[in-house]
């Protein structure tokens, strides 16, 4: 039996597992008037948005690792959630007023009302989080 337990596990073990506390307070991100509100609040600290195309397996993928690097330290972070796909007139609107090139998925890093960083793809996944605290 002890074989098979390694090979295939046993009922139910997953159950046993503790669940991963995520660390990402995620803020939706529906309307432009949020970009004014992201840009005033960038002045006392530093507020990231992500880009997400749900249909995209890239940005499925992309996302779940990105949460992965939120630990304790990171959790008062302001992390904004674009819908790409929902929102489309504002994630052209964050491109413009930001001043950076559309990509899907995307991480913006907002510091005194600028992008101070952006990364795109799997680029997302090796940010150092803690530079931005």
């Amino acid at each position: 039996m002890g074989i098979f337990n390694s090979m295939f596990g046993r009922k139910g073990e997953k159950d046993l597992e503790p669940e991963k506390k995520s660390y990402v307070n995620w803020i939706p991100l529906t309307s432009m008037e949020q970009l004014e509100e992201i840009k005033d609040i960038s002045k006392t600290e530093t507020v990231l948005i992500f880009k997400h195309s749900t249909r995209c397996g890239i940005s499925s993928m992309v996302i779940k690792r990105f949460e992965g690097l939120f630990t304790e330290e990171h959790q008062n972070l302001k992390v904004y959630y674009l819908d790409l796909l929902n929102y489309r007139n504002i994630s052209d609107e964050v491109g413009y007023t930001f001043q950076v090139m559309h990509q899907s998925p995307q991480l913006l890093v907002v510091n005194n009302g600028v992008s101070v960083h952006n990364a795109s793809h799997y680029d997302i996944t090796i940010t150092n989080l803690s530079r931005f605290i």
